[in-house]
């Protein structure tokens, strides 16, 4: 039987503290307000103590950083609180969250009620992953994108209190509709929370990766953490420089100049941090330019159409999961957990392959074996050894040179695309045999295994921007020709990936694919400005998340930002879709005025002309 569940949120003013929740899958909602004109407290405390006494789960938005700690002082006060002190608790907490962002968190066994925050396991907490629910609104298409209505710090009238709680109860019912659409990885933890005896509930997919490898290495007997009065400290290996040369495989070497001057080059840096360790490092071989750096190497053509013919076809090459097997089969592993270390990576490895794909315990493996690379880069880490990630990171491009610089003494054979950890070719089908025969040559000198694909069609814009057919009709897209976004991406204005896709890959007309499109919600655009910032639609101000679209009707869209410090009084106003006027539509049913086609058709043309 599942848990009682509820969806909850909060809202604050100095003199209003609400907290709307919803029981979770329905639309029973209870609303109870704290404020100059009511007092819920005493009905506030019982439903959250009743909630407790059942073992109720509660889900959130940012409810372990932000709702959850207000709701445990609420609970520790007795529910005796006023909405000023609750007001500015929470501002204390927001104002600490950069600072000191552990100083208001509540741990898991102090809670009263099982937190599931939806934040935390999308990883929206990681900066390059951050969003707001007024975003996730917009990317799942709700009628109705409703900001904040009044600003931070306001007193609130009556009538005031009334619109507030709409909004609350409106978030409320779009955090409980992502919860809908979170439940199987809700459903993950709770499968590795039962096989583990942890609680993953609100862990995101790389902290549950780090923490499995960490159980598999403490039931190995690795000891990961020191033990002091303190309490615990992750063991780590700490450089205060490091030697690149001490990072490089001894064995690699190069006959192609160009690849040789990199390698010396490599071996003659001694750094001190590994951020922006390379920048602008190339190399050219047989007119194809290499880039190196941190996060891999990478390179393409440009603006190039590549097609299977007779006389030519289109091969692709990845390593099977590179850098794991980078490091088991070169027994890499931080200084201070020896080699042991890497026997706990082979195993993890070798028993994910006993359970198929799509399985708990896959996936699991699967996370634990991909973690350990960043978490060696992670301060925080008991696995922290930068000159482990350099090993990684240095070894990874310089083996894929090797295979490359072999595989272009193959006759008709041309280097099209590199990145990471794959490369793809065109070479004439008699010769195909030749270069895979390399591949295998490489697989044996690394002990690494490649996998390999055909393609049909390739349309390569550059290394970060592509559409790629393969042979049995499967379409990989990247960059601006993607249409199938994870949550923290932006989905503005899917119309023009999806059209440039049925133009570049079905060959249709561009302005009749896009005049009839069926979907008009593709066409919608979403922009957001900080609070410090607004909007204005003409000159009407609008919410700072906004949904819009393209229309031959309407006004224009202006993002008016705060002065800079050499022109204090001039704020500055930046168009969106300079020269075109837009149709503000947080509400769908505003989104009356015409779609200008024209937006969009120029917007397709810009990343399919020349490729047709």
């Amino acid at each position: 039987m599942s848990k009682f569940a509820v969806t909850l949120d909060t809202e604050e003013y100095p003199n209003c503290f609400l907290l709307v929740a919803r029981i979770s899958g329905t639309e029973i909602t209870f609303v109870f307000e704290i404020s100059t004109y009511r007092d819920d407290s005493v009905s506030l405390y019982h439903f959250l103590n009743f909630l407790a006494n059942i073992g109720a789960r509660v889900y959130g938005f940012n409810l372990v950083g932000f709702d959850g700690p207000l709701i445990h002082t609420f609970m520790r006060m007795g529910g005796k609180v006023t909405p000023q002190f609750m007001y500015e608790r929470a501002m204390r907490i927001i104002q600490a969250q950069d600072d000191d962002k552990f100083a208001f968190s509540v741990k898991p066994s102090d809670r009263d009620h099982e937190w599931v925050d939806l934040y935390r396991i999308n990883h929206f907490n990681n900066r390059a992953r951050s969003t707001s629910l007024k975003a996730l609104e917009f990317a799942m298409r709700m009628d109705n994108i409703s900001d904040l209505p009044f600003p931070v710090g306001t007193t609130l009238t009556k009538d005031q209190i009334t619109t507030l709680i709409d909004y609350c109860i409106h978030d409320v019912v779009a955090t409980d509709l992502f919860r809908e659409k979170c439940m199987s990885a809700v459903e993950f933890r709770e499968q590795l929370g039962a096989k583990y005896g942890r609680d993953f509930l609100n862990s995101d997919d790389v902290k549950i990766g780090s923490t499995i490898f960490e159980i598999m290495l403490e039931d190995e007997g690795v000891a990961l953490y020191n033990y002091g009065p303190d309490g615990r400290t992750p063991r780590q290996t700490r450089r205060p420089s490091i030697a690149l040369k001490d990072a490089i495989l001894p064995w690699i070497t190069f006959e192609e100049p160009e690849f040789l001057r990199i390698l010396n080059w490599m071996r003659s840096q001694v750094i001190t941090e590994t951020k922006g360790v390379f920048e602008d490092v190339t190399a050219t071989v047989n007119g194809f330019t290499f880039v190196f750096g941190l996060g891999g190497i990478h390179g393409a053509v440009s603006s190039e159409v590549i097609t299977t013919t007779e006389d030519r076809v289109i091969k692709s090459w990845d390593v099977s999961s590179y850098y794991p097997n980078l490091s088991i089969s070169n027994r890499f592993y931080p200084e201070h957990l020896g080699e042991k270390f890497c026997d706990v990576y082979k195993k993890i490895y070798d028993t994910r392959k006993q359970f198929a794909k799509g399985t708990p315990e896959n996936a699991a493996y699967k996370l634990a074996a991909n973690g350990s690379y960043g978490k060696s880069n992670d301060m925080f880490s008991p696995l922290y050894d930068p000159l482990l990630t350099m090993k990684i990171t240095l070894n990874g491009q310089l083996l894929l040179c090797k295979l490359v610089e072999q595989l272009v003494k193959v006759p008709t054979l041309q280097i099209k695309m590199i990145n990471t950890d794959g490369l793809e070719y065109t070479i004439h089908p008699g010769y195909a045999d030749v270069a895979e025969q390399v591949c295998h040559w490489w697989e044996g000198v690394t002990k690494l295994t490649l996998e390999s694909a055909e393609y049909k069609t390739m349309f390569i814009s550059d290394v970060n921007n592509y559409i790629a057919v393969s042979t049995d009709g499967k379409i990989k897209r990247k960059g601006k020709y993607e249409y199938d976004m994870e949550w923290h991406q932006n989905a503005s204005a899917l119309v023009i990936a999806k059209v440039a896709e049925q133009v570049l890959v079905h060959g249709k007309p561009i302005r009749e694919t896009v005049i009839n499109w069926p979907d008009k919600m593709d066409f919608m655009l979403r922009v957001k400005v900080p609070r410090s910032s607004h909007l204005l639609w003409g000159e009407t101000r609008v919410q700072n998340t906004c949904r819009y679209y393209v229309s031959t009707e309407g006004q224009s869209l202006t993002k008016v930002m705060p002065p800079l410090a050499k022109k204090p009084d001039h704020w500055r106003r930046i168009g969106v879709e300079s020269g075109w006027t837009v149709c503000v539509c947080n509400d769908l049913r505003d989104a009356t005025m015409p779609i200008n086609y024209e937006y969009y058709i120029n917007e397709v043309e810009k990343i399919v002309l020349g490729m047709i």
